[in-house]
C-alpha cells in the first residue's frame, strides 16, 4: 500500500511550493516504506511513499504514460488489472511494467472520467494529464482507501492520503468545525465528506473530482451507487452462487508478489476467508489472532480453523492494555478524534501480521453484507410492530411512556425498556439511527458547554442517515438498514479503522467480501436469506457448513474488543486528570460538572458510562496533540474565506 501527495494551483503555471511537498510526503514515509518519488513542472506537483506489493522492482511512482504526458500517484490494488492489461495492450496501449498502476494510465488515456467504472479495486489515486491540463482525483466504490483535499488561502490544491500533510497550508491555529465535533460524539467518527477542520474534505467512496486549469473547482462527482433491486432467487441456488463469488473475490486479493497472510479472529467472517484462501494456495497460509483474556477471547476458535486448514497461526494476547493511555494514540494514527476502541486491538494485529508478511486478507464487511449485527434483527422487528400501530399512537402514547420510564443502566437488561419504547415511538430511519448512536442527544447536550451546545443546535446528524435509507430505493427495510451501513458506518468507521491501523504498520489489508460485485449481490438478496428467525447470516453461514464447525458458525456474535468499564472505574481518578483539567476546558467546548458527574457515577458502580467516556478520552488526546507541535499528526489548517 502507499501513500500520495500533491498541490495544484488550478488558475496559472506558478510553481508550487516543491519543498513543502516533499515535505508533506514525508509524513506519510509510515505508509510506504519502500522508497518516494516526486513529478514537479509549472504549477503542479505530486509526492508519493511506496509499498512494494505488485512488481516491486518496476512499479515506481509515479509513473507515466509513453511521452510522459500523463503522471499518476497511486494508492491501493486494482484486481482485474490483468483483464485490463490485455484489453488495452491489444489496442494498441504500451505497457512497460507488471504493475497494475499503468493499467490506470492507459484506462484513463482510453475512458477518461469512465475509467472508473472498467476497475475493480481498492484505489485512490491523482493523475496529471499535461495535455488537458487536469487534476484528476478518485477514490473506490467502498472506500477502502482515504483520500483528503482542501483548498489554501493562496488558492491551491492540497491533496493527501492522511490529514498530517495538509497542515503544509495551514496557519497556527486550527479551526474545528463545530457540526464534526457533534457528529464525532454521535457516531464515534466524523462521517464523509466532513474532517474534524473547517475547509478540509474527505473525497467520499465512489467519487472523483475533476479540476481543470483556468475554471473553478468543482464538487465531486459520483460513479457508482450500490444496486439493491430485488433478486430472486431461492436457498439452493444462492448457496451454489455464494460459494462460487467467494471463491473468485478472495482468489483475486491472493495476487501479490510479497508474503500473504490472513486475519483470523475466530468469527465467521475471517475464517470463511482463511478456509476459501487456504483451498486456492498450494502453501500454508499465515494467520494472525489475537486474543482477549475474559469473556470476548475467540481464539479456541480460531485454532479449530487454523488446524483444519492448516495455517501457519500467529497467536497474541491483548493483555495488560492500557485503553487510557491508548486514546492519546487516537489522533496521531488518525488525525482526527476516532472512537472505535477496537481500533487498539486492530492495531496489534497489524503489527503481528507485519513480522510475518506484507499483506493481509481480512473478514471485513461481512456483516453489513449479509446482515450479521444484532441491531438488524432488532430493526426488522421494531417495524414490524410499527406497521401494526398508527404513527400518532407511537408518538404520542409510546413516546410519553419512553419520556417517564427510568434509564436504569445499573438494571437487568430484561428492565431497561427506556430505549425500546423511544425506538419504537420514533419513524423508522430514525428509530435505527438511535440504534448506531453512540453518545446520544440528550447526553451530548449536557455534556457540551452552553455556548457550543447553542451553537450546534440546528445540527441534526440523523438526517445522514434518514437520507441513505430514502436513498437506497427500495422498501426493503433491511436493506435500506444495510444500505445506510455501507454508506456511512463501513466507510467511516470500519474501513477508516482498518486503514489507518494497517498503514501505522506498513501492512497492506485487503477484503474481498467488499469487493462491489459481491455487495451488490448481498444488498439485494431476499430479507429472508440473510436474516431468518434470530439468525444473521444465514444463508452465508449455510454455504460454509462443509468448510467451518457449528461451534464457528453458529455461536453467538463477539465483538472484536473488551469491556471499559472495570479499567476505568479502576483509572477514575486518571480520568479526572485528563477530561476535568488542561485542553479539555481550555477549548470551551465542554460542561465541566458534567463529565465529573459521569465519572463518578461510573467510578461508584451506579451507571456503565464507558461509552461516553471514550470518546471524551480520545477529543482529548486529539486536543493535546495538536498542542504537540513537534509531533502534530493532524493539523492546524484555516480554511481559505
Amino acid at each position: 500500500m502507499c501513500g500520495l501527495a500533491g498541490i495544484f494551483n488550478p488558475t496559472d503555471e506558478a510553481p508550487i511550493d516543491a519543498e513543502g511537498l516533499r515535505r508533506m510526503t514525508a509524513l506519510l514515509a509510515h505508509r510506504g516504506p519502500d522508497g518516494d518519488g516526486f513529478h514537479i513542472e509549472p504549477g503542479v506537483g505530486l509526492g508519493h511513499r511506496r509499498l512494494a506489493i505488485i512488481d516491486p522492482e518496476g512499479g515506481e511512482q509515479p509513473m507515466y504514460n509513453e511521452d510522459g504526458s500523463v503522471a499518476i500517484v497511486f494508492n491501493g490494488m486494482i484486481y482485474n488489472y490483468h483483464a485490463l492489461h490485455d484489453q488495452l495492450a491489444a489496442e494498441g496501449h504500451v505497457f512497460r511494467t507488471k504493475c497494475d498502476t499503468e493499467t490506470i494510465i492507459h484506462a484513463w488515456e482510453k475512458w477518461g472520467p469512465d475509467c472508473l467504472r472498467h476497475m475493480n479495486g481498492m484505489f485512490a489515486f491523482a493523475i496529471w494529464d499535461r495535455n488537458r491540463q487536469t487534476l484528476f482525483l478518485a477514490r473506490d466504490r467502498l472506500g477502502k482507501k482515504p483520500l483528503h483535499y482542501a483548498i489554501s488561502p493562496a488558492g491551491h490544491v492540497a491533496f493527501a492520503s492522511e490529514l498530517g500533510p495538509l497542515a503544509e497550508f495551514a496557519a497556527p491555529a486550527p479551526r474545528l468545525d463545530p457540526r464534526a465535533v457533534d457528529d464525532f460524539f454521535t457516531f464515534g467518527y466524523v462521517p464523509d465528506p466532513a474532517t474534524i477542520y473547517q475547509g478540509v474534505l474527505k473525497l467520499p467512496a465512489a467519487h472523483s473530482l475533476l479540476i481543470e486549469r483556468g475554471r473553478p473547482v468543482p464538487a465531486p462527482a459520483r460513479y457508482w451507487r450500490a444496486d439493491t433491486g430485488a433478486l430472486a432467487i431461492d436457498e439452493t441456488a444462492c448457496i451454489e452462487e455464494l460459494r462460487a463469488r467467494l471463491a473468485e473475490c478472495v482468489g483475486l486479493r491472493l495476487i501479490a508478489d510479497v508474503p500473504l497472510g490472513a486475519f483470523l479472529s475466530g468469527g465467521v467472517d475471517s475464517s470463511a476467508v482463511v478456509a476459501t484462501a487456504a483451498g486456492l494456495r498450494a502453501s500454508p497460509l499465515d494467520t494472525f489472532t489475537i486474543g482477549f483474556p475474559g469473556g470476548e477471547d475467540e481464539t479456541p476458535y480460531a485454532a479449530m480453523v487454523a488446524a483444519r486448514y492448516g495455517t501457519v497461526q500467529h497467536n497474541e494476547t491483548a493483555a495488560g492494555v492500557d485503553y487510557i493511555e491508548a486514546a492519546r494514540m487516537q489522533g496521531r494514527i488518525f488525525g482526527e478524534p476516532f472512537g472505535d476502541m477496537s481500533s487498539v486491538p486492530t492495531h496489534a494485529v497489524c503489527a503481528l501480521a507485519r513480522r510475518h508478511a506484507k499483506v493481509a486478507v481480512s473478514g471485513d464487511g461481512g456483516d453489513e453484507v449479509f446482515a450479521g449485527y444484532r441491531r438488524y434483527q432488532w430493526h426488522r422487528m421494531t417495524e414490524a410492530v410499527r406497521a401494526y400501530l398508527p404513527a400518532p399512537v407511537r408518538r404520542n402514547v409510546i413516546g410519553q411512556l419512553a419520556r417517564a420510564y427510568p434509564k436504569m443502566d445499573w438494571a437487568p437488561r430484561w428492565m431497561r425498556a427506556k430505549y425500546t419504547l423511544t425506538e419504537l415511538s420514533l419513524d423508522s430511519a430514525l428509530g435505527y439511527f438511535r440504534m448506531v448512536t453512540k453518545v446520544h442527544r440528550e447526553r451530548r447536550r449536557a455534556l457540551y458547554a452552553p455556548g457550543f451546545a447553542a451553537t450546534v443546535a440546528g445540527h441534526d446528524p440523523g438526517a445522514r442517515i434518514a437520507a441513505l435509507m430514502e436513498e437506497a430505493g427500495t422498501d426493503d427495510a433491511l436493506a435500506q438498514a444495510q444500505y445506510a451501513d455501507i454508506n456511512s458506518w463501513l466507510v467511516g468507521d470500519i474501513l477508516t479503522k482498518v486503514d489507518r491501523a494497517s498503514m501505522a504498520n506498513s501492512l497492506e489489508v485487503r477484503a474481498p467480501l467488499l469487493d462491489y460485485r459481491f455487495v451488490e449481490f448481498g444488498l439485494r438478496l431476499p430479507a429472508s436469506l440473510k436474516l431468518r428467525g434470530r439468525e444473521g447470516k444465514y444463508v452465508f453461514k449455510r454455504a460454509l457448513e462443509d468448510r467451518l464447525p457449528n461451534e464457528v458458525l453458529y455461536r453467538p456474535k463477539q465483538g472484536f474488543a473488551t469491556s471499559l468499564a472495570t479499567p476505568f472505574r479502576a483509572g477514575a481518578d486518571r480520568l479526572r486528570a485528563r477530561l476535568l483539567d488542561g485542553p479539555m476546558m481550555d477549548c470551551g467546548l465542554f460542561n465541566r460538572a458534567e463529565i465529573a458527574r459521569l465519572i463518578d457515577s461510573h467510578a461508584g458502580g451506579l451507571s456503565d458510562h464507558a461509552g461516553a467516556l471514550w470518546p471524551l478520552l480520545v477529543f482529548e488526546g486529539f486536543l493535546a496533540g495538536l498542542g504537540q507541535t513537534a509531533a502534530r499528526p493532524a493539523t492546524a489548517f484555516v480554511a481559505a474565506a
